[in-house]
């Protein structure tokens, strides 16, 4: 395998001639993608892999100043669907990535057929104009609770993130891949999405975009939907599940399965 494709992890499955790529979100890695692998793959091709700073990714190839926006990742991405000869793939990006995806997608439009973009978020903190879920303060009050006690605090915080109770499933296996981020990479990269605004961007993003969000997701409000729907430069669409959490698509899969495999089905002329 390339230098890229093993620095990445990357795995390809399946079969057809269409191309589903998976991209995980922050404290995760491609294992958070178990229960959606198993309905594509006798359709799909299906590329998984992890983000550089993942607990299964070599720590010595995460450069801080490269992975200090999220346009590091977007490069990541283009590298990888180059190296694997992909092009025009539906692409499912959860939070971080889902952006990363969007960035990546202003670079080569050529590369995607559309995104479908799983709890989103341009930009986490208010501003005069755009009610993003966080002040200022807050967001620099948990970076700052992290930094000094990470593993208590994530263990707090878990269960508002999944949506779930400590001792479930989705909450455990979130930890666990959570804790595998060495510190000092974890911290950096809650710095860069809590530093992120892609707003400016938005109307660059000309590829389908389809927006999926949880009813209650602690880091993306409905109105963050509803902005991305409005200010992305195509056609895009927001469906709203009746799912608790940020990472619907480990904790309530039996909600989240069939509405992603209707939006990767479907595209939005068709929906």
């Amino acid at each position: 395998m390339s230098t890229v494709g093993s620095a990445h992890n990357v795995q390809v499955i399946g079969s057809g001639e269409t191309t589903v790529v998976l991209g995980h979100g922050y404290g995760t890695d491609q294992s958070v993608w178990k229960n959606l692998v198993p309905h594509l793959v006798d359709q799909y091709k299906v590329l998984l892999f992890d983000n550089m700073g993942a607990g299964t990714t070599n720590p010595d190839y995460f450069d801080f100043e490269r992975y200090s926006t999220l346009e590091g990742y977007a490069y990541d991405l283009i590298a990888i669907l180059e190296e694997f000869n992909v092009h025009k793939c539906i692409y499912v990006g959860h939070s971080m990535s889902a952006i990363a995806g969007a960035i990546a997608s202003i670079f080569r439009p050529d590369l995607f057929h559309k995104l479908i973009m799983i709890c989103a978020s341009p930009r986490l903190t208010n501003t005069g104009d755009y009610y993003g879920g966080f002040k200022q303060e807050e967001l620099e009050q948990l970076s700052g609770a992290m930094e000094s006690n990470f593993q208590s605090m994530a263990m707090g915080r878990a269960p508002l993130v999944i949506g779930s109770d400590l001792e479930s499933e989705a909450v455990q296996e979130y930890c666990r891949t959570l804790f595998n981020m060495r510190p000092d990479i974890s911290f950096s990269v809650v710095r860069t999405i809590f530093a992120l605004d892609m707003r400016p961007f938005l109307p660059q993003v000309t590829v389908p975009c389809h927006i999926i969000q949880s009813s209650k997701d602690i880091y993306v409000p409905l109105s963050v939907g509803e902005y991305l729907h409005q200010n992305l430069g195509g056609k895009s669409i927001v469906e709203v599940m009746p799912t608790q959490g940020h990472l619907p698509h480990l904790s309530a899969p039996e909600v989240t399965n069939p509405v992603l495999l209707r939006h990767i089905q479907q595209d939005i002329a068709d929906a």
